[in-house]
């Protein structure tokens, strides 16, 4: 007899075999690239191919082809910088933080969500970068030696301590998403047809033979990887902040953007996960392993955060009145009714009252709520970082040095340009690497004694009596009746 938990809600659905997880996602690596793939690949090198030619204008006739302006010396550079850092810590909580909870609803989403952060972060170093003015002298913010024409950096600035915290960050990342790949890396090599694939993915795979002393060390090197990853989770967009929390100027120089800023990255991170994995879904026929389990429960951490976040921008008024400063407070004046109050009010709106609409069990279980919702956090989380940033600019303690920011079309092309690198990056990602990790989904499918699965049904794909929500799809969390 059979018998299903009623307490915990199946991860992987339609009874799916060790033999169907390969099957299932080993198929878009196997297979040719598809309409769709290729259409998307398209409009992604389009808007790459915006880039470049931003950056050659940029680096040829300098930063004056930005909009910035002797007031407004920091803008879109510096907003799209901790934009794409925030999106790249959902990666590194799903990975290491969960992992150490031992939450197994992680399994089917880390591949991709540590893909996005290398790439994310990819996207971000690009700014601060071509902001030197002089990129080739790039590695003088590195305490190199003076033989090697640069000088000695200062460890007192902030800024030196981001190139410490983003290249850590980038490295610990890298590594452990690659330590992950490898086996899935062995079992695509070991089925491989052709020979310049097989000899591909054997390199990739670094000889993995699958025997007990392989899988014993992959997993302490995860655990070690999980346990050195996770204070990166505080620590990077903790530095990034005090980019501005260590400066003077009014409505930066505060001590709550350290968890603020921790708060607002996992919350943007979290929204580009459900916008990524709401398509791979779709793309790669995937539902039965991203199942509406894994959609509510991302949604639940972006209501949580989200809502830290509103704690914290209601925060940040009490303490510009409770301080008594003018100037701190007409900085936040300024922000809600000054000349920019349409970016304060886009940013209130899409992160402090979309995401309370997730209490809505109806729309935290909905695929198209969810996407929508998705995109309009992250368009909110990059209007805070506007809004931060160019209104605490914008009007400084002179008066007659007051001006307006408005981005120039190379502004705009290397912002919308950089989407195209990471869409391209992950678009070849998931067509030529297993999008899900497939040994550790394996891990939490349970056997019982008649040997078929009993973590999602039979092996037939049959489920067992149960009651499920009129109108929901076959992936939707199941009350199962321990009777039956």
């Amino acid at each position: 007899m059979q018998h299903v938990s009623p307490v915990r809600l199946p991860l992987v659905t339609s009874g799916k075999t060790y033999h169907d997880v390969t099957q299932d996602v080993c198929r878009q690596v196997e297979a040719k690239p598809n309409i769709r793939w290729m259409a998307a690949l398209a409009v992604a090198l389009f808007f790459l191919g915006i880039f470049f030619y931003s950056v050659y204008r940029t680096l040829w006739y300098g930063i004056g082809e930005w909009g910035l302006n002797k007031t407004v010396d920091w803008a879109w550079d510096i907003t799209n910088f901790v934009w794409w850092v925030g999106i790249g810590h959902a990666g590194t909580l799903i990975s290491a933080v969960l992992l150490l909870f031992r939450q197994k609803w992680r399994t089917s989403i880390n591949r991709a969500a540590e893909a996005m952060t290398i790439f994310a972060v990819i996207c971000a170093a690009m700014f601060p970068v071509l902001h030197m003015g002089r990129p080739w002298l790039a590695y003088w913010v590195l305490p190199l030696q003076n033989t090697w024409g640069s000088l000695w950096v200062n460890f007192n600035s902030p800024l030196l301590w981001d190139v410490f915290a983003i290249s850590t960050y980038f490295s610990v990342s890298l590594v452990f998403w690659y330590t992950g790949l490898i086996p899935d890396f062995a079992t695509i090599r070991d089925r491989a047809k052709g020979p310049i694939a097989r000899r591909a993915y054997a390199l990739l795979s670094f000889g993995w033979k699958g025997g007990a002393k392989h899988w014993s060390r992959y997993e302490t090197v995860s655990l070690i990887l999980a346990g050195v990853s996770t204070p990166l989770v505080l620590s990077v967009h903790t530095i990034v902040s005090m980019d501005f929390a260590t400066s003077v100027v009014p409505g930066w120089h505060t001590t709550i953007f350290p968890p603020y800023f921790v708060a607002g990255a996992i919350f943007s991170g979290f929204a580009m996960v459900l916008t990524l994995m709401l398509i791979t879904r779709v793309v790669f026929r995937l539902e039965d392993y991203i199942t509406l389990e894994h959609i509510a429960l991302m949604n639940k951490i972006m209501m949580i955060t989200g809502s830290i976040v509103g704690v914290a921008y209601i925060t940040e008024f009490f303490i510009a009145w409770y301080s008594q400063v003018e100037f701190e407070q007409y900085a936040f004046i300024n922000r809600a009714t000054g000349p920019y109050w349409w970016a304060y009010w886009s940013m209130m709106t899409c992160n402090v009252i979309s995401p309370q609409l997730v209490w809505i069990r109806r729309i935290r279980y909905s695929i198209p709520a969810t996407f929508v919702l998705s995109i309009i956090v992250n368009i909110g989380m990059w209007f805070e970082r506007f809004v931060i940033i160019v209104t605490s600019l914008h009007r400084d303690y002179l008066p007659s040095s007051w001006a307006m920011f408005s981005p120039s079309i190379i502004d705009i092309g290397i912002y919308v340009g950089t989407l195209g690198l990471f869409f391209t990056l992950f678009l070849l990602f998931a067509k030529f690497f297993p999008v899900i990790n497939m040994a550790e989904v394996k891990s939490i499918l349970k056997y019982g004694v008649d040997n078929g699965p009993t973590y999602g049904g039979t092996n037939t794909g049959a489920q067992q009596s149960s009651y499920r929500p009129t109108g929901a799809p076959a992936s939707a969390p199941v009350n199962y009746n321990k009777h039956d």
